[in-house]
């Protein structure tokens, strides 16, 4: 089966979030299962300076009021399908946001454009290359299958992910005769939303097939706290709705043989991870003292729980722990935990900014991490820290809820938990997580179970592939 991916980042390409990781890795697990992924993204700087001898495929003269080639390339077991459109993607800000942290104003357009090249790819544009299904990411891809639903060719089965119900492309109304759709696309069928155009409500009303990233999150973006919304439109629509929890490179991601982690090792081995630990206490400034260290990796956001860290930093040093802060985000709360670091010197530290090689490290040196999120679709985190011995401390909800086992007392007694849940998200609700978490860390060969019990967890993509591959299968015409 050939199938066409569709996706506005790509790990190991460019990575702004989990998306990345995704797109990046099904691709090469679906390999194991005789399907064949082009994977279509944005020409960004960064992309366009690390292929190598790409091949131009398709061009168009005007996509969207600006010229565009397809190149070809393979980078890293990936073949990819770069959209150059210097006009939309040339730019010297991120993927989505400018110098200044704001979105580019003519999104819309940028990744209307990356929808409709994958409508003509799929319509057979491209010579010698037709997908038999085309997988769309997320509101930044969902226009693809709103292009093929009225595209005058055969339309391909397509599947639509939510990575983030959150984020759902919302514009204007005024764009809809820029887009070059026929006037009965706007409609409450197809992209219109309350008088406005929706991307993602757009991909949802025409895919296929829907999938989010955990079972749970499927169910939760059917009520109003989660829906954001579209509640309504995925309930709709709920017969084709499959939650499938994601996986992750297990090659990268192996405290065994991971080139950034200083001393590997294994369930096994575990005494191993204790220079990795004072590594991490020198890297943060923290007292390389017995108190254990708890990590956090993230976003600096509301949605991440992150105003509750700051609200009960001064709690959990007075209890004695310890916090590792890696992430970006809202100004205020990097100022807020900045500002904790400074009152507790060697009890906190914290980095600003984005650091791939040192999230490794602190998975691989650190004793818990904690992800208090008051949504989650999956989360990719926790399942970093179950591979590599790193106690999560979760909040029940979303992909946290699915792939962490609580340490309850049925739980540890059966040997089976592997980290910390904890509901709701309030402060209370954190502290009282970091007090379970300190009574067992204080019981070495328990804390020790729970690390063995976690790294043992299959968090690969091999299980999660598989059902992609047999939704595949049920979608895509007989014989492929």
């Amino acid at each position: 089966m050939k199938v066409l991916s569709v996706s506005s980042e790509v790990f190991p390409l460019i990575k702004t979030g989990g998306l990345a990781d995704v797109a990046g890795a099904l691709p090469i697990a679906l390999k194991r299962f005789g399907i064949e992924t082009k994977t279509l993204m944005p020409g960004y700087p960064a992309v366009m300076k690390v292929i190598r001898d790409p091949v131009v495929r398709l061009q168009f003269d005007d996509l969207l009021g600006a010229p565009a080639t397809v190149l070809e390339a393979e980078y890293e077991g990936l073949d990819i399908l770069v959209l150059d459109a210097p006009a939309y993607y040339d730019r010297a800000g991120g993927p989505y946001l400018d110098q200044t942290g704001k979105d580019y104003a003519d999104n819309w357009r940028r990744f209307a454009a990356l929808s409709l090249a994958a409508a003509e790819i799929a319509a057979g544009l491209m010579p010698d290359w037709r997908p038999d299904l085309v997988h769309a990411h997320d509101w930044q891809a969902a226009m693809t299958p709103v292009y093929m639903r009225y595209y005058p060719t055969p339309e391909l089965p397509t599947v639509l992910t939510i990575h983030n119900m959150a984020f759902q492309g919302q514009f204007s109304a005024d764009i809809f005769p820029s887009l070059r759709l026929p006037p009965h696309a706007f409609s409450t069928e197809s992209i219109e939303y309350y008088g406005h155009i929706g991307f993602l409500k757009g991909g949802l009303q025409t895919a296929h097939a829907i999938t989010t990233v955990s079972p749970t999150y499927a169910d939760e973006i059917l009520t109003n706290e989660f829906g954001m919304g579209l509640e309504g439109v995925i309930a709709s629509r709920r017969d084709v709705l499959h939650g499938i929890v994601n996986g992750i490179d297990a090659e990268v991601w192996n405290p065994a043989t991971d080139p950034v982690v200083h001393t590997h090792y294994g369930v096994t081995t575990l005494k191993n991870r204790e220079e990795n630990r004072k590594s991490i206490a020198e890297f943060f400034h923290l007292h390389d003292d017995g108190a254990p260290i708890f990590s956090i990796i993230s976003r600096l956001t509301w949605q991440k729980g992150m105003d509750v860290i700051a609200a009960t930093s001064d709690a959990i040093v007075a209890l004695g722990g310890k916090l590792a802060i890696l992430g970006s985000g809202d100004p205020a709360l990097e100022g807020s935990l900045l500002a904790a670091a400074a009152r507790h010197p060697g009890r906190i530290g914290v980095s600003i900014g984005y650091n791939e090689p040192m999230s490794h490290l602190m998975q691989a040196g650190c004793d818990a991490i904690i992800i208090p999120s008051r949504f989650e679709p999956c989360g990719l985190t926790q399942l970093y820290g179950l591979r590599y011995g790193c106690v999560p401390i979760v909040a029940r909800t979303g992909g946290l809820n699915d792939t962490v086992i609580d340490a309850n007392h049925a739980a540890l007694a059966a040997k089976v938990a592997t980290g910390i849940q904890f509901s709701p998200v309030t402060a209370e609700g954190m502290l009282q997580a970091i007090r379970r978490a300190l009574h067992l860390f204080a019981d070495q060969k328990v804390w020790t179970q729970l690390q063995k019990q976690g790294m043992k967890s299959d968090v690969s993509w091999e299980k999660s592939a598989e059902r992609y591959a047999a939704l595949y299968s049920s979608l895509a015409p007989k014989g492929k």
